[in-house]
C-alpha cells in the first residue's frame, strides 16, 4: 500500500478538487427537458435527510456522519455535493465519494478492476486509492463492474435533440434571416474603387440595422437591390421531431415524461410520488447502502439511511387536509399536526393526546365512553347522542 501521506496529496491536488465538478459532456444540460427532469430528481434527493441507525433500528442522533454529509468539504455545501453526486450518477452512470482526512469528496477519472480474490482497486492515473476510503456506485445496467448513465444510454436520441433544438436557437437569434444577398447588374470588379466604396457603404449600412425597432434608410443606386436569404431550418419538421424523441430522454432516466407530466397538471403530489417511487427511492437506498459500507465497519452495527418527507412537495391546503385527517384518525396528536404544518408545538395536554372520530374523543377515555354506551338508557340525551355517533367508529 502507498504512503496515506503520498497518496493524499496527489488526488488532493487535481483530481478531486477540479477535474470532478463538471460533467465530462455539459452540454447534456443545454437541453431544457433534461435539465428539468434532472432538477426535479435532485430536487428531491437534496431534501432527504440522512439518519444514523443501530442494530435495534434506533436513531443515532449527531452522529459524525451526519456532519460530515451535511458539511463534506470546503468548496461544496450539504446540498451542493448531493446534487452533484445525483447528477453525476444519472448522467455518467458512475459516482465514486472518497472519505479522507474528515472530509468527502467525488473523484472523477477513477480506473477500476478486480484482483484474483475479487477485489475491487482504484486508480487515478498512476495512484492507487486504498479501497476502505472509496466506494463505487454504479447505475448499473447489464455490467458489474461500471454503470451506465444518459449520456450513454441516450446517446444518439441525445444528439438529435440537441442538434434539432439549436438550429431553431440559431435561427431564431438571427430573426429567421440567414443572409442578406446583395444583387448587381454589373460584374463586381475588385479594381473598381467606386464600385467597392459603395458595397463597403452598404455592407457597413446593414451591420448596423439593430433590433431595437429603429427604421433603417439604405440608399442604393441603379442596379443594386438587396434581398434576404431566410434559414432553410424548416420550423414544423423539427418541432414534430422534438415532440417524438425529447420525452424519450426522459425513459433513460426511468421515468415516462408524459405520464409525469400529466400529473404535474393535475396531481402534484402524485407527480411526486411517481418520480419518488421510479428514481429517487431506489437512488437513495442504493447510496445508503454504499454510505454505510464507507463510514462504518460491520461489527458496529450501525447503517445509513436517507428519509424524505413527500409533504414536502404538496401545497399548503393539501397538507393541512392532511393533518386534520391524520388527527380525527388517531394518527397524529394535535401537536405533531403543528410541526407539519410549519407551527410550534402548543405542549397542552389536549395537543399531546390522540384523538378519534367524529366526537374527538381522547383514547384514555374511550373506556369509559363505552362502558357508559354499554349501560344504555335514555336519561342523557348528550350520552345518547354521543353513543349514536360512537356506534359508526370501531373503538377496539
Amino acid at each position: 500500500m502507498l504512503e496515506r501521506r503520498g497518496w493524499l496529496d496527489d488526488v488532493a491536488t487535481s483530481t478531486i478538487r477540479w477535474q470532478s465538478h463538471l460533467v465530462n459532456d455539459a452540454n447534456i444540460l443545454e437541453s431544457s427537458d433534461v435539465y428539468e427532469l434532472l432538477s426535479d430528481i435532485a430536487n428531491q434527493v437534496v431534501l432527504a435527510e440522512p439518519v444514523v441507525l443501530d442494530a435495534n433500528d434506533n436513531e443515532v442522533k449527531n452522529h459524525a456522519a451526519l456532519k460530515v454529509l451535511r458539511n463534506p468539504n470546503g468548496y461544496l455545501t450539504g446540498s451542493e455535493f448531493a446534487r452533484l453526486q445525483c447528477n453525476l450518477l444519472l448522467l455518467q452512470g458512475d459516482a465514486y465519494p472518497i472519505y479522507v482526512n474528515g472530509q468527502l469528496h467525488l473523484l472523477g477519472d477513477v480506473y477500476t478492476e478486480l484482483d484474483d480474490r475479487l477485489t475491487e482497486h482504484y486508480r487515478v492515473g498512476a495512484t492507487e486509492i486504498p479501497g476502505a476510503a472509496i466506494r463505487h456506485i454504479k447505475n448499473v445496467g447489464t455490467g458489474y463492474d461500471e454503470g451506465v448513465g444518459l449520456l450513454e444510454l441516450g446517446r444518439n436520441t441525445l444528439d438529435g435533440v440537441m442538434n434539432a433544438e439549436q438550429a431553431l436557437n440559431e435561427k431564431y437569434k438571427k430573426g429567421g434571416l440567414l443572409a442578406f444577398l446583395l444583387r448587381l447588374d454589373s460584374v463586381i470588379t475588385p479594381s473598381n474603387k467606386n464600385q467597392k466604396t459603395l458595397i463597403d457603404a452598404i455592407k457597413k449600412q446593414l451591420d448596423g440595422v439593430s433590433t431595437s425597432g429603429e427604421t433603417k434608410i439604405v440608399p442604393l443606386g441603379k442596379g443594386y437591390s438587396i434581398e434576404t436569404l431566410e434559414s432553410p431550418v424548416e420550423d414544423d419538421k423539427i418541432l414534430s421531431y422534438l415532440n417524438v424523441y425529447k420525452p424519450d430522454l426522459g425513459k433513460y432516466l426511468g421515468i415516462n415524461v408524459g405520464t409525469y407530466q400529466k400529473l404535474m397538471e393535475t396531481d402534484v403530489e402524485k407527480a411526486m410520488m411517481y418520480l419518488h417511487n421510479k428514481v429517487v427511492r431506489p437512488y437513495l437506498k442504493n447510496l445508503a447502502e454504499h454510505y454505510t459500507r464507507l463510514f462504518f465497519d460491520d461489527a458496529s452495527g450501525l447503517r445509513l439511511e436517507w428519509r424524505i418527507n413527500i409533504l414536502d412537495f404538496v401545497p399548503y391546503s393539501v397538507k393541512t387536509t392532511i393533518a386534520y385527517n391524520q388527527v380525527r384518525t388517531a394518527m397524529l396528536m394535535p401537536d405533531d399536526a403543528r410541526v407539519m404544518l410549519g407551527h410550534k408545538p402548543a405542549g397542552t395536554k389536549e395537543s399531546q393526546q390522540l384523538y378519534i372520530s367524529k366526537d374527538l374523543v381522547p383514547l384514555d377515555q374511550i373506556g369509559d365512553v363505552a362502558a357508559a354506551q354499554a349501560k344504555g338508557g335514555d336519561k342523557d340525551d348528550n350520552q345518547s347522542q354521543g353513543s349514536q355517533n360512537l356506534s359508526n367508529q370501531p373503538l377496539q
